[in-house]
């Protein structure tokens, strides 16, 4: 069974605690924290995610998945390491060297958190392998980074299955997330393509029943 990461980003302004817990009571396995930064990608959502997943930290005991779509890694990081993420992602393409990528493992990893890269839709999925044996997750975006509500890319599914093959072939253990365009019509072939954590923002927070939808994207 595939875990949910429920993505926070179309939650209603006003209804955050409500829905927050009704996640909670939903059985999702993370909330999801898509950090823009209006840089690296068109929308700034920075200072609101921060807002939530403090308040999230306070009332709830599910593990945050955070995502950063950020030119300035350093500061995203010490700024989300304070509300004690399970994970911090970042973004290969926000990285100018190699040297760069391996110094913000570290440092994640040196803060007692788990680290995932996440790679764009046009970005060729080799350009990871180098990394994947020292960090936690790969996350594959399935639409171009920055909106919620987009359609699923799927060549994206060729790419989950590619880097699915690498990793087994290599003895690794590490999480494959898809992040775009996850529904319950997606889901079957994101994880038959070899995702294990999957993404889902507007299909869970548009349900009338969180705990339905979540249940069903699972199995």
């Amino acid at each position: 069974m595939v875990e949910i990461s429920t993505s926070i980003l179309s939650v209603k302004e006003g209804s955050e605690a409500e829905t927050f817990l009704k996640l909670e009571a939903g059985k999702t396995d993370y909330f999801h924290i898509d950090v823009m930064d209006g840089k690296f990608v068109e929308k700034n959502t920075y200072q609101k995610m921060l807002e939530n997943a403090s308040y999230i930290k306070r009332i709830s005991n599910l593990p945050l998945d955070v995502h950063l779509m950020v030119e300035d890694i350093k500061t995203a990081v010490d700024d989300f390491l304070a509300v004690e993420p399970n994970i911090i992602t970042f973004h290969l393409e926000a990285c100018k060297t190699k040297d760069e990528v391996y110094k913000f493992i570290n440092y994640i990893k040196e803060n007692n958190c788990k680290v995932g890269i996440s790679v764009k839709p046009d970005t060729k999925i080799e350009e990871i392998y180098e990394f994947l044996p020292y960090i936690h997750m790969c996350l594959i975006m399935t639409v171009e980074p920055g909106k919620g509500g987009q359609t699923l890319l799927t060549d994206m599914l060729e790419k989950i299955n590619t880097v699915k093959k690498y990793i087994q072939e290599q003895n690794l253990d590490l999480d494959i997330e898809a992040d775009g365009g996850i529904n319950l019509k997606t889901a079957p072939d994101v994880k038959k393509a070899g995702a294990n954590i999957l993404v889902a923002g507007t299909a869970i927070i548009m349900a009338n029943d969180f705990k339905i939808i979540i249940d069903e994207l699972k199995n």
